[in-house]
C-alpha cells in the first residue's frame, strides 16, 4: 500500500498545489489555459516522441498485446459513447471525449511506476505499446468524432477535409508519427536534438498537473456528478474488467504482459484528460473525474495487486 501511495499521492499533491495557486490567484485562469496549451503542444507530443523512437520498432511490435488491449479498450469506449448519447442524451463530442476518459489511462505516470515495481524490465515494452495504443488509436478516434459532432452541419466532403486538416495538424498525431517513424528506421537523432526533446517530455506531467488543479478551483460540481462517476467507473472498473474479459480470449500471451496489462488498464485516465477535453466544454468535468479517478485509484490499484 505504501509503494502505491508513494505513485498516487505526488500527483495529488500537484493537482492540490494548482488548485491553491488558482484559488488564491498567484495564478489566473489565462495563466492556466496557457500551462494547458504549452502541455497538448509541446511536452506532451515531445513525451511520447520520446517514448516511441528510443525503442527499435521489433522491440515493441506485440500483436497480441495491441490487439487484445486495443479490443478492450474500443469496447468500453464504444459502451460508454453509447451509454451517454442513446441514454442520457450527450452530444457526439461530450459522449465522446467522456467515452475516452474512461479508456485510455495514465500509463506514464501511474501505470508503469506500479508496473515496473511489481514486474521489472518488462514493464517499459507494456508501456511503448500502451503507448501505441492510447495515442495512435484511442484519442486520436475520440477527437475524430468529437470533432464531426461539433462540426454536424458541413457537408460529409467538407467534413472530411476539416477533420483530415485538424487531425494532421494536432501536435499529438505529430509526435505519433514521428517518433513510430524513427523507431521503425533506427535512427538515433543527434544529441543537440534529442535533448530539448527531452527536457520538454520532462515537463508534461508536472504541468499538466498543475493546470488541471487550477481548472479545479472554478468547477461547479452541480447538475456534472452523474457524468463525473459514469467516467470514473468506467475507467477504474469497466476497463480492468474488460482487459480480464479479452485476455480470457488469448491465452498465449505472455503471464508477465498479462498482468501489465491489467495494471496499466486499472490506472486512473491519463492526467491531460481535462486539457484535451477543453474545446469541446469538458474541461471541469474532466479536471473532476480525473482527481476522484486519482484518489480513489489507492484503493483498486492496491485491490488489484493483491489478486494478481
Amino acid at each position: 500500500m505504501l509503494n502505491v501511495l508513494s505513485i498516487t499521492v505526488p500527483i495529488f499533491l500537484l493537482i492540490g498545489i494548482g488548485f491553491a495557486a488558482a484559488y488564491f490567484k498567484i495564478v489566473s485562469p489565462a495563466d492556466i489555459r496557457a500551462l494547458g496549451l504549452f502541455v497538448l503542444k509541446f511536452a506532451l507530443p515531445a513525451l511520447i516522441f520520446t517514448l516511441l523512437s528510443q525503442r527499435h520498432f521489433t522491440e515493441i511490435w506485440n500483436l497480441r498485446y495491441l490487439g487484445a488491449y486495443g479490443l478492450a479498450s474500443l469496447l468500453v469506449f464504444t459502451g460508454m459513447f453509447v451509454f451517454a448519447t442513446v441514454v442520457q442524451g450527450r452530444s457526439r463530442a461530450e459522449a465522446a471525449v467522456q467515452a475516452m476518459g474512461s479508456c485510455v489511462s495514465n500509463s506514464g505516470y501511474v501505470g508503469y511506476p506500479v508496473a515496473v515495481m511489481v514486474l521489472g524490465p518488462v514493464a517499459s515494452i507494456a508501456l511503448a505499446l500502451n503507448m501505441i495504443i492510447e495515442n495512435a488509436v484511442m484519442i486520436p478516434l475520440a477527437l475524430s468524432i468529437a470533432e464531426s459532432g461539433a462540426e454536424d452541419k458541413k457537408s460529409p466532403f467538407k467534413l472530411f477535409l476539416h477533420l483530415a486538416s485538424r487531425l494532421g495538424s494536432n501536435p499529438l498525431i505529430l509526435g505519433i508519427a514521428a517518433g513510430a517513424a524513427v523507431s521503425f528506421s533506427g535512427y538515433q537523432l543527434p544529441m543537440p536534438i534529442a535533448k530539448p526533446i527531452q527536457m520538454l517530455s520532462m515537463t508534461s506531467s508536472a504541468t499538466a498537473l498543475f493546470a488541471v488543479g487550477g481548472t479545479l478551483a472554478g468547477l461547479q460540481i452541480k447538475g456534472v456528478i452523474a457524468d463525473i462517476s459514469r467516467i470514473v467507473a468506467g475507467k477504474l472498473v469497466l476497463h480492468p474488467l474488460a482487459v480480464l474479459l479479452v485476455l480470457m480470449l488469448v491465452p498465449t500471451l505472455d503471464p508477465a504482459m498479462k498482468k501489465a496489462m491489467l495494471i496499466f488498464a486499472s490506472a486512473p485516465m491519463l492526467s491531460v484528460f481535462a486539457l484535451l477535453g477543453r474545446p469541446y466544454g469538458q474541461e471541469q468535468i474532466g479536471a473532476a473525474a480525473l482527481m476522484v479517478a486519482t484518489t480513489l485509484s489507492f484503493l483498486t490499484i492496491s485491490v488489484l495487486l493483491s489478486l494478481i
